[in-house]
């Protein structure tokens, strides 16, 4: 190896020994910080909905259809409705992260709170009003009031209702209803199927009345607004109902909406409806909860007969504390980092940046020790033959001159071999210069001994 190539390698060398402690500390401080952030999120989420068919259904495969974008795979699951969506999600063991709930279901109670059932959910926002729709037969109306329309809900009396299956949030809202209108099961009949099957009994006569509660875009209710013979019942109380109850709102299903050259409906119609909200288990990840908002925004973002552009999602009507997540979208928007990279490496900068700048400062102070730590092992070669050489100089004369000389050729040739950047060339240059110091002390300036020269004869 040549001297240039051998310098360089050495003083590569010295620099690595003395900056490899700081950087193995550094990069600790981060595997730890990575380790308790956690900033990957879980590529597999469970996502509760409701029954087939229902418009739960339909917005959790659009959900699952965005986030497979993002290489996270959504698995649906079916279940009868809000209650059944609230249990899953308070049961560690069913597996399921989030899920759709409907407005008007308190948390658990506090006297059914253990810790295998825990009560701490988070929202994520409302995403879009789930009118309450109570079709009811023509022909039934005709026949038990003696006229075409139900003008109030005390005239079901004598009816066969079809409020939803147990578990299902429209049983949830009718109980409340029909209570405060003084309505109890032995005044109507009160029948509890599921919605496919609680519309084709509507349908088929074998029921008078069928409430749900869904968003517009649910396939039984495009089905019931378009058959001829069903009616849709105008809740003209709604301003009461949504004083009576706090997390309903009054709504209006405009003129026309429904086919506006069929003129569906043929009058504006007044209904009442609670928001429906994405509730998560407070632990959830938190990219996953920022996935999910964004994806909210593509899905309930636009305008609908209830809402404008814009007005979903929201972090009002929650019902239930906002993740900290969701909260940090609804104030700032997409991550200014995410509109420019992929998620997963500007979820990654997003998350680790703060610690990385905490690691960084608090390791700045260390970054000052390594310049001289640097200096001192460099030194360190030059220096350490000093103490041969005062050795070989403190026995000048107890042993004898040749000894010594030798000794000193060794030495020198020793040092001959040390390496040292530039920058310290002068201490090396200095250590020789000290080495024939001493050789000349000894007598001997050039190797050999010195003689003193012969004298002169006279001329």
């Amino acid at each position: 190896m040549n001297t240039p190539q051998r310098h360089s390698t050495q003083s590569l060398r010295d620099l690595t020994l003395t900056i490899g402690p700081f950087v193995v500390l550094a990069v600790a401080l981060l595997l730890a910080a990575y380790y308790v952030l956690d900033p990957t999120p879980p590529k597999k989420v469970v996502l509760a909905t409701g029954v087939e068919q229902g418009a739960y259904a339909a917005f959790g495969k659009r959900y699952a259809a965005l986030l497979k974008e993002q290489g996270i795979e959504v698995e649906l699951r079916s279940t009868q409705g809000t209650a059944e969506n609230l249990a899953l999600l308070r049961a560690p063991q069913s597996g399921v992260d989030l899920a759709f709930v409907q407005g008007g279901f308190d948390d658990l109670p506090a006297a059914a709170e253990t810790e295998d059932a825990p009560s701490t959910l988070v929202s994520l926002g409302s995403l879009f009003y789930e009118p309450i729709w109570l079709f009811y037969r023509e022909d039934s109306a005709q026949r038990l009031l003696h006229a075409d329309t139900l003008s109030s809900l005390p005239q079901l009396a004598g009816w066969r209702l079809n409020i939803g299956a147990p578990g299902s949030g429209i049983q949830h809202l009718m109980d409340g209803m029909l209570e405060a209108n003084h309505l109890a099961a032995p005044q109507l009949t009160l029948l509890r199927e599921p919605a496919a099957a609680a519309v084709a009994a509507l349908l088929a006569g074998e029921s008078d009345a069928l409430a749900l509660a869904s968003a517009p875009e649910s396939q039984a209710v495009q089905t019931l607004l378009s058959t001829p013979g069903i009616r849709l019942f105008d809740f003209a109380q709604a301003e009461a109902y949504s004083r009576r109850f706090a997390f309903m709102r009054p709504l209006v299903l405009p003129r026309g909406v429904v086919d506006l050259a069929g003129d569906v409906p043929a009058h504006d119609v007044h209904l009442v409806a609670p928001a429906a909200t994405l509730v998560a288990r407070e632990g959830t990840h938190p990219a996953l909860i920022q996935l999910f908002v964004q994806a909210a925004q593509k899905i309930h973002g636009g305008a609908g007969w209830f809402q404008r552009k814009g007005d979903f999602p929201s972090p009002l009507n929650t019902e239930r504390a906002l993740a900290k997540e969701a909260q940090r979208f609804y104030q700032n928007g997409v991550p200014v980092l995410q509109r420019h990279l992929p998620f997963g490496v500007a979820n990654l900068i997003d998350r680790m940046w703060p610690v990385v700048v905490s690691i960084l400062a608090m390791l700045l102070p260390f970054t000052r020790v390594l310049p001289p730590v640097y200096q001192l092992r460099i030194r360190r070669r030059v220096f350490r033959w000093y103490e041969q050489l005062r050795e070989i100089e403190a026995r000048s004369g107890t042993e004898s001159r040749q000894t010594l000389l030798d000794q000193l050729d060794e030495l020198e040739s020793r040092v001959s071999r040390v390496s040292v950047p530039l920058a310290y060339t002068d201490e090396l240059y200095a250590l020789r210069s000290h080495i024939a110091l001493v050789r000349t002390r000894l007598g001997d300036a050039t190797g050999a001994a010195l003689t003193p020269p012969p004298a002169r004869s006279p001329a």
